[in-house]
């Protein structure tokens, strides 16, 4: 037993608190002594200071980067978004651009417990505003169906989870018109393109987009024939393989972080309708991307018919690269108590509430905490600090937290979206929290009078 033991691997894993369970490459020794740091390439992995300068000249990352560096469409940090001008005026205890979860969870235990509960009516009352506004929206559009009923290749991964998810973004986009139904057999909508007030779309950005299979349910279904796939990230099983077997379709994969592309510059999508989709951009990569598609327009050179974006972890949003930090300081939210909401998202997902969830609309707060104070229970005003009020909230309490936190950062992004190039914008639940908790859809499309 001594003998096996020794050929596993003893680096420590805190969270699962127990050693590594793989064997030992024969070769690999145990971390060597010395100054680490992170790569200047790919800051995901660290190198010993002796031998940076070797391995910046070597990093798997280098041959990308450069050939990165010479596409028109790379813009460093064109949609990252800026920092408040008057830092001062905010009162903000950190001026850095990224505010980790350790920052966030000690700028949270800072707070006295009376700042906490002025917190909470804040949040309580805007959420109050916003609630009616996030409808059901489950749908499982005819257009679909081949995905549905499994008439697809069999080599194309089928999880009915997230066919359920793909199918509903995009009858979402076909609700609003954004999306029209056609023949994929036969040369549709190219007549239709010509047309000036026709809502067909030839084409599909999906910002973060893996393995591609939100666009290839689209492409089987809508016909389209321009495909651009965002991602930064190397991945294997990809949908490319099967979209370039499609006849007149064109792809194009960006490998590329959202920050950095500038899509104005992308000829071969000048002057065609598109839409642009992504399911789960995590924190501010939904941020990254509405600015990717909504600033800086060169006059009528991108025609976005409409977008869906399934947003997904709000405990990452910064307040840098937050599309609406103007609606943020509207409700009397400071950058900081931002950050500290930021943080509350977490809870919302921390656990598998399923269907016990109660519902977020009708659950107060401060009202449930005054009951409990008439029947004896803890008064979270009478705990000395924010950590212990934390430690005394129930799962539940701390979950719909989150989940109204969740809505009002997405509510921002909803309204400043409103208010670019005409577009109507709303939030809402489009697959059930059963299936998967982050279950928001911010969709949006140009005013079509021809959809009821």
């Amino acid at each position: 037993m001594e003998a096996k033991s020794s050929n596993r691997c003893s680096f420590w894993l805190p969270k699962k608190k127990r050693s590594c369970a793989n064997t030992r490459i024969k070769s690999s020794n145990q971390r060597l002594e010395g100054q680490w740091i992170p790569c200047p390439i790919d800051p995901s992995h660290s190198v010993l200071q002796e031998n940076l300068e070797w391995h910046v000249k070597r990093c798997p990352l280098l041959k990308q980067t450069v050939a990165l560096s010479g596409q028109r469409f790379y813009q460093k940090g064109i949609n990252a978004g800026n920092e408040e001008e008057e830092e001062e005026k905010l009162g903000s205890c950190y001026s850095d651009s990224l505010v980790t979860s350790e920052m966030k969870r000690k700028l949270l235990y800072s707070m006295s417990v009376s700042q906490f509960h002025q917190l909470i009516k804040k949040i309580e009352a805007v959420h109050g505003g916003i609630c009616k506004e996030i409808e059901d929206s489950y749908l499982s559009p005819e257009a679909c169906n081949i995905w549905f009923n499994k008439e697809i290749d069999r080599k194309l991964p089928f999880q009915e989870k997230h066919v359920l998810q793909q199918g509903s973004i995009l009858g979402n986009l076909e609700e609003i018109g954004a999306l029209k139904r056609c023949n994929i057999n036969v040369e549709c909508c190219e007549s239709d393109l010509k047309e000036k007030d026709d809502h067909s779309v030839s084409a599909v950005v999906e910002f973060g987009a893996g393995r591609g299979y939100l666009t290839q349910m689209l492409a089987d279904c809508y016909g389209v024939k321009k495909v651009y796939l965002v991602e930064r990230k190397s991945y294997k099983l990809k949908a490319d393989r099967s979209l370039r077997q499609k006849e007149n379709l064109v792809l194009e994969r960006m490998r590329i972080d959202i920050e950095d592309l500038n899509l104005n510059v992308v000829e071969s999508l000048h002057g065609v309708p598109y839409v642009a989709i992504g399911k789960h951009l995590c924190g501010p990569a939904t941020d990254l991307s509405l600015r990717c598609c909504l600033s800086r327009q060169d006059g009528e050179s991108l025609v976005l018919r409409g977008l869906a974006i399934a947003t997904c972890c709000h405990h990452l949003c910064q307040w840098k690269s937050y599309i609406n930090k103007e609606y943020i300081l509207s409700l009397g939210i400071s950058k900081d108590e931002f950050h500290i909401m930021t943080s509350f998202t977490s809870w919302a997902v921390d656990d598998d509430h399923g269907s016990n969830l109660p519902s977020v609309d009708d659950n107060d707060l401060l009202a449930s905490n005054a009951k409990e104070d008439e029947e004896g229970e803890v008064r979270y005003d009478s705990l000395s600090s924010v950590e212990e009020v934390v430690k005394k909230m129930k799962p539940m309490e701390r979950a719909v937290l989150g989940f109204k936190c969740k809505r009002i950062i997405d509510a921002g992004r909803m309204k400043w979206v409103n208010k670019k190039h005409g577009l109507d914008s709303k939030l809402v639940k489009y697959i059930p929290a059963s299936i998967s908790p982050e279950n928001t859809l911010l969709i949006a499309g140009k005013p079509n009078p021809s959809v009821a």
